[in-house]
């Protein structure tokens, strides 16, 4: 695994959809597992965007993904992986997030809140400690805390997809979730009731989500217009056979 005759890979693709079905780049790194840390990592950096705010004399920049959140969940990649498969580490890019893939599950006996918890159990002792002694890790089973940490007070959230032969960390786009959380409606609280009543009730037409609600038909009929504009439900059918979709 350390030397340049390692038979394993990490290919990395990189979409232009959110399904990941259309390429727009692809690349495969071989050769020694830390030469393919190097270069994948580098090739990364490039799909990384940097978006800046400039307030005034100060500017402030935005990274799409934390350099550290990437390091950490190739380093993880690496180290974690079942080398007993042939497979590649896929690693898929797109505008939305980036998903890390490698093969083999978690060891008998660990559960996915064990990993968030910091718990490591350990596939390949001695390549951890490789790494561990030349500095590239600090400690085992810090990493996925670390991604978290990273992610505090993002509206997205890393996830974990845990199979018997694959684990998977997806890490959203954090300008990405910025976006998404300015352009996210303010929900009121009467909205919020509505959205409860059609979650159980489609068919609850204006007249009786207005008594429920103990508003009047104009109110009503103003408020679910708004809901409509703002993205929150679909109006459809007029007069009687008007219906509220979530």
């Amino acid at each position: 695994l350390l030397s340049d005759q390692c038979t394993h890979t990490v290919k990395v693709a990189v979409f232009s959809d959110e399904e990941n079905t259309i390429f727009r780049d692809r690349k495969e790194f071989a050769g020694s597992v830390f030469k393919q840390m190097e270069e994948t990592y580098g090739y990364l950096q490039l799909c990384n965007q940097n978006r800046s705010v400039i307030d005034g004399l100060t500017r402030t920049d935005y990274w799409d993904y934390s350099k550290d959140a990437l390091r950490e969940a190739l380093v993880n990649a690496l180290i974690h992986r079942d080398y007993g498969f042939s497979g590649s580490i896929i690693i898929n890019v797109n505008d939305k997030e980036i998903e890390f893939v490698s093969l083999g599950g978690l060891l008998p006996g660990l559960m996915q809140e064990d990993i968030r918890n910091g718990i490591s159990q350990l596939r390949n002792r001695y390549l951890a400690e490789a790494f561990h002694r030349l500095n590239l890790i600090e400690a085992y089973g810090t990493g996925i805390r670390r991604i978290y940490a990273l992610y505090a007070g993002c509206v997205v959230q890393p996830v974990i997809s845990i199979t018997p032969n694959s684990f998977k960390i997806t890490l959203p786009n954090m300008n990405q979730a910025r976006a998404l959380n300015v352009s996210t409606p303010k929900v009121t609280t009467q909205m919020q009731q509505v959205l409860d009543i059609l979650s159980q009730d489609e068919t609850a037409t204006e007249a009786k989500l207005g008594e429920m609600l103990g508003v009047k038909r104009t109110r009503m009929y103003n408020l679910l217009k708004q809901m409509e504009l703002e993205g929150l439900i679909r109006i459809s059918g007029r007069g009687a056979n008007k219906r509220f979709l979530l």
